[in-house]
This record gives structure tokens, C-alpha cells and sequence, in this order.
């Protein structure tokens, strides 16, 4: 453990020990402790003007223990020992049992992943550092068309110091950074407004945020921005969609992530729940689940039950390969945990859930799967959606994308509605690009609890799908 995350919340490994021998008192099977101290920075612009500038600090610690199909949880946001004590008893009585466990003699600790290195410490930077960044960016967006009348702009970062130790005794302590830079624009061209948006998020240091990247960023807001000035609302109907690469990963995440989640496999709620080892899409699908992409939103040296980061196939060549298991669901179903335990924060237990979901690439050009589709269209701009996660039924909102006639994209459009099914989706998928790009956008994952994550998908052509559009 390091010693100087151990300090910061004023606990030695024989606290440790003591709290986890409490947890385990009333015949719990396994008990672990979750400490967390994140500082979160905010800065805001609008109009020109900063608006907006805070910090603030959450703080406490998680104890939860299981038996069987019991759990309990507790926290407090005070970590002295007399209020852990409280909480670790808390805990045990909810998941009570007359059997107990005795604790190991030796601690493990784990060490090895370091998938967001950082060069330039978030501690030693505030706002006298990020704003002359922030009024680059607005500055930008302004500048690269006179048509943008209103801006509106944030840089977000936080640092989590993280302590985890369960009663099989491992121990490991983490330092996630995050950082999030988001801004929108309104465009106005003979009495009419168009709004577009752009964000980008890693786990990185403050090393991350240069010219470079506001540029970047800037350059996307306004080509959205004027694109839709050209853009008409397409006709509607059962049609070929191609996917374009990227943000279209969020229909692969919502649609057919969740089904994966092992907690909806074990309750029956999933589409999937009798699928393992057979075969549910083309041989050209891989799809992913990665906490080990350096850098990236969804990256996880240890999920919050203490489990490595890793890679995990969830479809191997149109084969249902795995699960996403916490280490209740592991143990249910006699396998490994493949990392998926996350939570919101100290407050929340851990759950199944997706850090970096993706389609590998395929073996087609773009080009190729275009000029394959004779009457559609492309979509390259996915926002929000609902999704049943039982069945697997979707309506995505695209804000832009194009006409494809004969082949070839035509017509820009926007303001569509797709409708599908997810699993039928992916079986409807006849062609995979060669293109995969990850989105690095703000993505957020809301299952009863809020965690950072991110997605990508390489072009797809999907055979059919249903396009809400005029009439």
C-alpha cells in the first residue's frame, strides 16, 4: 500500500485488519473497504465571461460484506475509527449469518497497471493556469465563423485518491485524474439558429490541456455548427443505416452493452442470458470491453473491488464469448471477475458495469460500404437515446449525418430518430469498417449510479433499421 495515500486517510493496515474482523463478525463470506478523496475542480464561460468557478472535496469510506446471496453496505464520511467500527457493523448485520470466516495472516499487495500516467500533477494547477485556456477556446470558436453568436464553455477535472482492502487480503491504492473540456456554440444565418457541441475527456494530467486541443475542439464545434444550416429533415421509413465511426459506439454501448452486464444475466432480464458460446452476429464482429486503453475516460488500473484492469472479448468472431462480472457475479457463476465492478463513489456499492466499449475494425473500406447501400443514410452524430435493456429496444436521436443515393452521400441531414432493436441489430450488421476510432466525448453511464465511460465502433453497414424522420 502506499504509504502516503494509507496517511491521508489516517489508517494503518492493523485499523484494517480490526474493521474487516468487525465486518465479519455476524458469519459474513467476504468483506472489503472502499476509501475515496476526490477534489473536483470546475470552471465555466459564458458569454465571454467566467460564471462559474468552484472546488469541493468528497470524502469517506465504503465497507461492504456479502454471504451468499446477501449483501450489506455502509458508509461514513468520517473515518475515524470509532465511526468505520459503526459502519462495519452496520454492514454485517445487513448480510448477518451464523457462519464466520477467519481473516488471512498475510496482506497481498497488488501492483503493476498504470493506464493514465501523469505528467504534469492536477494539485499543482488552478485556475490562473486552465482559464487563459478556456478564453482560447472561445476565442477559437468565434474566430472560425462570424456566424457564432453565444459560447458557452467548462473545463472539469478531478483527482480521486482511492484505498481498497478486502478480507482475502489484498490491498491497492490508486490515483485516477479526469479531465473534461466541453463547449457549445450558437450560430445564427438570416434569422435562423442552428447549436452544436463538442467535449473531450481522458485520464490524464494537466498535460492534456494545450492549444492544440482547444483548436481541435474548436474546429469540430463549428463544423457541426454550419453543417446543419445545409441540413434538411429526410424522409422516413425501413432503410439500410450506415453507422459512421466513432460516437456511434454509444448505440453499441447502450443497446447491447447493458445486456452484457452479468447482474441482468442473473436475473433473467437480458436477451442474452442463455447466449454464452453460441453464435449472435457476423464472424467479422469483435466487440470489447477495455479498462486498459492509456489515457482514455473508461481506463481502470483495479476496478473498485480490486480487480486488474483488463481487456475482456464479449463477442469473439459473432460468438457470445463473456459476461461483464463483478466478483459476486464471478463467484455465481464459477469464473473470474473480468474488472466490471464499479461504482459512483464511496456511497454506492460496486456493480457491473462498462468502461470502454467497442467494435474492433473489420476488413472493408468506408468507401466500399457506401457504395454498397443504394438507397439510406449515414449517421455520424449520435446523441441521447432510450433504451430497454431487457429487450434490447432502442430510439437514438441522430443530429446529423447524409443521404445516401446510388451509392454515393448526397443530401446533409438532420434532427432523425432510430429505432431498432439491439441484438437484432447486431445480427443485422453485414459489413465492418477498417476504420475503428474511439470517442473521446464526455460519455456517462447512468445505472442507478453515474460512471465515467467511453465507447467507439469502426463504419457498419446495418441492413435495416427504422428511420423516424418527415413524413
Amino acid at each position: 500500500m502506499r504509504e502516503n495515500i494509507a496517511h491521508l486517510f489516517g489508517v494503518t493496515t492493523e485499523n484494517l485488519r480490526r474493521l474487516i474482523s468487525i465486518a465479519l463478525e455476524e458469519g459474513g463470506e467476504y468483506a472489503d473497504i472502499f476509501f475515496e478523496h476526490t477534489v473536483i475542480n470546475e470552471l465555466s464561460l459564458r458569454d465571454d465571461h467566467v460564471n462559474k468557478a468552484g472546488s469541493h472535496i468528497d470524502y469517506g469510506v465504503g465497507i461492504r460484506v456479502v454471504k451468499g446471496e446477501e449483501t450489506g453496505y455502509a458508509y461514513s464520511e468520517i473515518t475515524t475509527m470509532a465511526e468505520m467500527e459503526k459502519a462495519a457493523r452496520y454492514a454485517a448485520k445487513i448480510a448477518a449469518s451464523k457462519k464466520s470466516l477467519a481473516l488471512p495472516l498475510e496482506n497481498r499487495l497488488m501492483e503493476g497497471n498504470d493506464f493514465y500516467p501523469i505528467k504534469k500533477g492536477w494539485e499543482e494547477f488552478g485556475i490562473r493556469e486552465k482559464l487563459p485556456l478556456l478564453e482560447l477556446l472561445n476565442a477559437k470558436i468565434h474566430e472560425n465563423d462570424g456566424r457564432t453568436s453565444k459560447v458557452r464553455a467548462a473545463i472539469n477535472d478531478s483527482l480521486s485518491k482511492i484505498l481498497f482492502y478486502n478480507s482475502l487480503g489484498e490491498t491497492y491504492s490508486d490515483i485516477r485524474p479526469l479531465i473534461s473540456v466541453m463547449a457549445s456554440c450558437t450560430m445564427e444565418q438570416n434569422g435562423r439558429r442552428e447549436s452544436a457541441g463538442a467535449s473531450r475527456s481522458f485520464r490524464a494530467g494537466f498535460e492534456i490541456l494545450d492549444e492544440s486541443l482547444m483548436t481541435e475542439l474548436a474546429l469540430s464545434i463549428v463544423r457541426k455548427g454550419a453543417f446543419l444550416f445545409d441540413a434538411k429533415q429526410p424522409s422516413g421509413g425501413e432503410m439500410p443505416v450506415v453507422m459512421g465511426a466513432g460516437s456511434s459506439g454509444i448505440l453499441l454501448h447502450e443497446a447491447v452493452g447493458h445486456a452484457f452486464e452479468a447482474d441482468f444475466i442473473r436475473k433473467k432480464t437480458s436477451i442474452f442470458s442463455d447466449k454464452m458460446g453460441r453464435k449472435i452476429c457476423d464472424g467479422n464482429i469483435n466487440i470489447v470491453d477495455d479498462a486498459t486503453l492509456p489515457a482514455n475516460r473508461g481506463a481502470l488500473n483495479y476496478d473498485d473491488e480490486g480487480v486488474p484492469g483488463q481487456k475482456t472479448y464479449l463477442v469473439r468472431e459473432g460468438i457470445l464469448n463473456s459476461f461483464l462480472h463483478d466478483r459476486i457475479s464471478a463467484k455465481h457463476y464459477g469464473t473470474a471477475p473480468t474488472g466490471n465492478g464499479r461504482r459512483e463513489s464511496f456511497r454506492f456499492m460496486p456493480i457491473p458495469r462498462m468502461r470502454a466499449t467497442y467494435m474492433e475494425s473489420g476488413n472493408c473500406t468506408e468507401e466500399d460500404i457506401i457504395r454498397s447501400v443504394k438507397h439510406g443514410i449515414y449517421a455520424n452524430d449520435f446523441s441521447n437515446g432510450q433504451v430497454q435493456i431487457g429487450a434490447g429496444d432502442f430510439t437514438f436521436y441522430v443530429k446529423s449525418g447524409y443521404l445516401i443515393e446510388n451509392g454515393r452521400l448526397t443530401q446533409p441531414i438532420k434532427d432523425i430518430n432510430i429505432i431498432g432493436n439491439g441484438p437484432q441489430t447486431l445480427k443485422e450488421i453485414t459489413m465492418v469498417g477498417n476504420n475503428n476510432i474511439i470517442d473521446n466525448s464526455t460519455w456517462t453511464c447512468g445505472k442507478g449510479q453515474y460512471c465515467s465511460v467511453s465507447c467507439g465502433m469502426p463504419t457498419v453497414l446495418v441492413k435495416s433499421l427504422t428511420v423516424g424522420g418527415s413524413v
